[in-house]
């Protein structure tokens, strides 16, 4: 019974990193591929959220007054919940180019903010950004041109990481292209993908329905109630979002303990609310949202598995490697704890070039599942509130 329980265990794992990637662009090849012109202009509002961001707002305001979109189509809006820094200070004075502030000097977290900014927010369309990102020139054009569909609801952009030159940014970088190469196969097979990146996505503005300030992760919960209704979710590879990476792996840990705090808080309340009648699209979410919170817990299953085979050795009756019997037991254990030892390594050592990336990513594939642990925690015992720790960015910390 260990051994079929370690390879449950491993399965699984598998599974969720590679075999749903895998089947998603099998079946994804099946179908043709969509392409959207740029020739529809529609009104757009970029909402920008900001919570004490003195450093960077001037910064992020200069780069939206740059766009390639015509500026009297353009609302820029700033939600400034509870700053107490120099942020609601900045944003006024861009007042006489255009920009707007929606304020409220209570903190009661960005989805608050985003609520009380949508009475404000006046236009077709609704890009959702952060403070502390910046889009390519011609990210909104790219990001409004699938609303000429009338079944899309959202879109979603791409995420890339400035500063890939640490070990840390390298991994980074890594998953957010393994991130963007299953979003394009999930929109090309069903038409929608089921994540959006909080700092660039749109929506359609009717299509927005305020939800309670209690939830921690508004992109994936706004996302979802636009699926609910029968509409679809794009992903705009081209439609590119810049950030630094985090300015340490602590703060990449804090970063990742909310976002799956806020994961194991969607699995809870949306299941119920799931497109069931959209069946393809339910098992995008189940394997691409749902399963990667449980990965740790499969690791630690496959390593108990193992650890009871080796101890209590299976008698005659599987084949020998499925039950773990001798010497497939040792073999296994051995590989797994090579395993975290070149995740203890990468950790530890500050080696450069080809070889330092590649034992980073253990490190970063076991910080990160170390993350969801701590989310989990967080959320049962309700530490993790809507008025989370930010994690300070790689410029910010100079």
């Amino acid at each position: 019974m260990f051994g079929i329980f370690f390879w449950l265990c491993v399965l699984s794992v598998v599974y969720v990193y590679a075999g749903y990637p895998f089947l998603i662009a099998l079946f994804a090849h099946l179908r043709p591929q969509r392409h959207f012109s740029h020739s529809i202009v529609p009104s757009v509002t970029l909402l920008i959220a900001a919570y004490n961001e003195e450093r960077v707002i001037a910064a992020k305001l200069e780069n939206c007054l740059t766009l390639d979109y015509p500026p009297e189509r353009l609302q820029i809006l700033v939600a400034a919940d509870g700053s107490n820094d120099r942020t609601v200070e900045i944003v006024k004075s861009y007042a006489g180019r255009g920009v707007e502030l929606s304020y409220a000097p209570e903190r009661r977290g960005k989805l608050a903010a985003i609520n009380r900014a949508m009475q404000a927010a006046r236009n077709e369309i609704v890009v959702f950004s952060d403070a502390n990102n910046s889009y390519d020139p011609h990210t909104l054009r790219a990001l409004v041109a699938p609303f000429a569909d009338e079944r899309v609801g959202c879109t979603a952009g791409s995420k890339d990481i400035i500063a890939a030159s640490s070990r840390l940014g390298d991994a980074d970088s890594l998953y957010w292209r393994y991130e963007s190469f299953v979003k394009k196969q999930e929109t090309r097979l069903t038409g929608c993908c089921v994540g959006v990146s909080g700092e660039i996505y749109a929506i359609r503005r009717e299509l927005y329905h305020p939800l309670p300030d209690n939830v921690i992760n508004d992109d994936f919960f706004i996302a979802l109630s636009i699926i609910q209704r029968g509409y679809n979710v794009v992903y705009v590879p081209e439609a590119a979002s810049c950030e630094t990476v985090s300015a340490s792996e602590r703060d990449e840990i804090i970063r990742r303990t909310r976002i799956v705090a806020g994961r194991y808080q969607a699995m809870i309340l949306s299941l119920r609310k799931l497109p069931w009648c959209r069946p393809l699209i339910v098992w995008q979410i189940l394997s691409h949202k749902f399963m990667r919170p449980l990965v740790p817990f499969a690791m630690l299953g496959a390593l108990a598995g193992n650890l009871g085979a080796v101890w209590q050795p299976p008698r005659e009756g599987l084949p020998a490697w499925l039950s773990l019997a001798p010497p497939y037991g040792w073999i296994f254990l051995g590989l797994q704890a090579g395993f975290y030892l070149l995740a203890l390594l990468g950790k530890r050592l500050k080696i450069g070039g080809l070889l330092g990336k590649a034992l980073y990513i253990p490190a970063f594939l076991v910080n990160s599942n170390y993350a969801a642990l701590l989310g989990l925690f967080r959320y049962l015992t309700g530490r993790q509130t809507v008025l989370w720790e930010k994690a300070a960015r790689l410029d910010e910390a100079r």
